[in-house]
């Protein structure tokens, strides 16, 4: 599973090294992120899972984007060791495997929502696709409730596993800005 994370970072980071200043203002697929706030978001979601990763307290809210580089690779590294994946999170009260696939899930699916709005590409692994198919599906229902995602998109069944997940998660696949 870490060579997913991995995957995933070097894919998200790769974006985010491609996002020019002037692109911070821009709509996201997240709406209420655009480009900027998203990169501090996700700097603080890789700060927090990091920190679940080694079993520590939640460390404050703070949605610094130059730091996200180095807190993902924080996180890739918090994961990459299989006493991450035991037990369960004294922070979420769920299972550590859980916890894992939401980070991976926020690294990837914010990922390609930078991509789109910066107009770059964001093209996932096959294994990766599948498993955010089967997380999306797995969580869709909790995380509606608890608006993590938003209202499911419809995307045609024989679409793509990551297209699938997008849409499960309230993205629109064909999203532009």
């Amino acid at each position: 599973m870490n060579e997913m994370l991995s995957r995933a970072a070097a894919r998200t980071v790769n974006v985010v090294r491609g996002i020019r200043e002037d692109q911070y203002g821009l709509p996201t697929p997240c709406a209420e992120y655009d480009v900027r706030t998203l990169l501090g978001h996700l700097s603080w979601v890789a700060l927090m899972f990091e920190a679940l990763a080694d079993k520590e307290p939640m460390p404050p809210e703070d949605n610094e984007p130059g730091a996200l580089e180095s807190r993902v690779e924080g996180m890739v590294a918090g994961w990459s060791k299989q006493e991450a994946f035991e037990g369960e999170s004294p922070g979420m009260g769920l299972p550590m495997t859980v916890v894992f696939q939401m980070g991976l899930g926020d690294l990837v699916f914010h990922g390609w929502d930078l991509a789109r709005a910066t107009g770059q590409d964001y093209e996932v692994d096959k294994e990766t696709g599948e498993a955010m198919f089967v997380y999306a599906e797995q969580m869709a229902p909790m995380a509606r409730q608890n608006g993590v995602f938003g209202d499911e998109v419809a995307v045609p069944q024989d679409a793509p596993p990551f297209e699938r997940a997008l849409g499960l998660t309230g993205r629109d696949p064909g999203w532009k800005p």
